[in-house]
């Protein structure tokens, strides 16, 4: 197998020059949990895709739509497990309804919006939001040479510096994982990658969207203090009506930000 000349950080591939230069027009918002989704359901006042045509058959996902200012969202919740009735949380969901979202709807633009845990040695606190800056998987563990950078999967996201500036949000690198708790092997990756916030989403998008060069943004608000001394399922319970309404507000903010800009602007 023929190794990389660079087998480090991955970067978000090349844009196409028009898109650079365009005003941003089409987003995708992916949301992995319900109530994560209605408060900004209701505040854009969209519209769930009733006939169900925009996605193969059967699967649970959901589609609202709606125009707000100069701006189409469609935002995109995985629906409820077909067997269990809980939200389709984690990467595999992510995954799937990215590239279906993708291939669908040709977004200039996806944001992931959602909750995250926070480590308090980095700075963070309950309630805080979170811009990524880089993304990358903690429970890939593959220590095999150039597997293990491919399991590690990390990249930046697109750059934001104007809408970092604006709005004065925290930036942090975030990785993502499968489980809710953290294992001694999760913890030391998650060291490894330099982490300030840990999701079960973000990463597997970025890569989705990468692979069809798609520029991707993290929204990430903190429900739970994994270094802290709440259990995480506790804390992450407790928090999450009061978070997510956090997360409304932030994600409104950025919208207002990009509504009329070209991405070389954000």
């Amino acid at each position: 197998m023929a190794q990389p000349e660079d087998i480090g950080v991955e970067t978000v591939k090349e844009l196409a020059p028009e898109r650079s230069v365009s005003p941003i027009s089409n987003i995708v918002i992916i949301i992995a949990m319900q109530t994560e989704a209605i408060p900004l359901i209701n505040r854009f006042k969209l519209s769930e895709d009733t006939d169900q045509s925009l996605f193969p058959k059967g699967v649970p996902w959901v589609r609202y739509h709606g125009t707000y200012k100069d701006l189409h969202i469609n935002l995109i919740w995985p629906g409820k497990d077909l067997a269990l009735g809980v939200d389709s949380v984690g990467t595999v969901s992510a995954s799937l309804i990215t590239y279906a979202s993708i291939q669908a709807l040709k977004p200039d633009l996806i944001i992931n919006a959602g909750t995250a845990g926070g480590f308090r040695a980095k700075g963070a606190c309950v309630g805080d939001i979170y811009l990524a800056s880089d993304v990358a998987f903690h429970d890939r563990r593959i220590p095999i040479p150039v597997f293990d950078t491919y399991g590690i999967g990390a990249r930046r996201t697109c750059l934001t510096p104007n809408l970092i500036k604006e709005l004065n949000l925290k930036v942090g690198k975030l990785s993502t994982g499968d489980s809710l708790d953290m294992t001694p092997q999760d913890e030391a990756a998650i060291l490894a990658n330099d982490a300030t916030v840990k999701d079960m989403e973000g990463a597997a998008i970025a890569y989705v969207a990468d692979l069809f060069a798609v520029p991707a943004i993290f929204v990430k608000a903190v429900t739970d203090i994994i270094d802290g001394e709440k259990p995480t399922a506790e804390e992450f319970i407790q928090n999450l009506v009061a978070v997510t309404e956090a997360l409304d507000q932030a994600v409104t903010q950025v919208i207002d930000f990009i509504s009329a800009k070209c991405l070389s602007h954000l």
